[in-house]
């Protein structure tokens, strides 16, 4: 990235989870301010995230997520479906199959689709799940609904997994960063989930550094992974968000199926506010 011209982004979303994402030489310094500017949703273009698409001496490429807060993230499944979809509209040929390094580790990308298609099907292999934070003597207080159980659980980012008999009449604005800010400082992504079927669940996400999404991959991956672990679900699982459903497959490594769409372009001063 050259610091005093243009930077080229596009703007993805993977069921509603929107990046920003660009592709330069190094991570630049100050990527955490240029993050909270461009993904302002008044003041800047507007996004979950920005993503800088990076080399990488071992992989295909590097990827390195700031949420809109400005803190970096760990791993974002939706964002690596848009990411690759990014270097997808970079290619010169229909699909790729590449690994993208990341704080988390390597995670393969599978996009199918042609670098013209606003919108491609996009899967990660999105590593093991494994134990999350302590959540010994948490009381969450969901405004009245029960809930039914608790676990915690890592997906390469820390989820706390709440089941519950419907989560679109909880406050989850309200309650999840009271409960996130119980994990401080590493902070915790809530997940509101209740079961539909065998095969499907319904969730919503209070993100850590980016508040209310209309999806979370990761957030689908641990609550997939955790009602497996229950007996409550079947090995492939339809996550219906509120931006729209994903497919979890619970295995080693866990697989995350989605759309990824193109949303648009720009060309930003990266010392100067966007215009929107």
């Amino acid at each position: 990235m050259d610091e005093t011209g243009p930077v080229h982004l596009t703007r993805h979303h993977g069921l509603g989870n929107d990046f920003l994402i660009t592709f330069a030489d190094e991570v630049p310094d100050g990527a955490s301010e240029l993050a909270r500017r461009l993904c302002h949703r008044t003041d800047g273009i507007g996004a979950d995230g920005l993503v800088f698409g990076t080399p990488d001496d071992v992989h295909d490429r590097s990827f390195t997520l700031f949420n809109s807060d400005g803190s970096r993230a760990e791993l974002s499944g939706n964002g690596l479906r848009c990411f690759g979809q990014a270097l997808l509209r970079e290619s010169v040929t229909d699909g790729i199959d590449l690994v993208v390094g990341t704080a988390a580790g390597p995670r393969r990308v599978v996009v199918d689709g042609s670098p013209a298609d606003e919108e491609v099907l996009a899967t990660v292999e999105m590593g093991s799940a494994g134990p999350g934070p302590s959540f010994d003597g948490l009381e969450v207080d969901l405004g009245g609904q029960e809930v039914r159980r608790m676990e915690s659980a890592d997906v390469g980012n820390p989820h706390l997994v709440v089941l519950v008999d419907d989560p679109d009449t909880v406050d989850l604005g309200r309650v999840g960063p009271v409960v996130e800010a119980a994990f401080a400082p590493v902070g915790c992504n809530v997940n509101l989930v209740s079961v539909q079927g065998r095969s499907e669940v319904r969730l919503r996400t209070w993100e850590r550094g980016a508040g209310l999404t209309e999806a979370c991959g990761t957030g689908a991956c641990a609550s997939a992974h955790v009602l497996r672990s229950w007996g409550l679900v079947d090995e492939v699982v339809a996550v219906h968000m509120p931006g729209g459903r994903a497919t979890v497959t619970v295995a080693d490594p866990i697989l995350l199926t989605g759309p990824a769409v193109h949303v648009d372009d720009h060309d930003v001063d990266p010392v100067a506010a966007p215009d929107g």
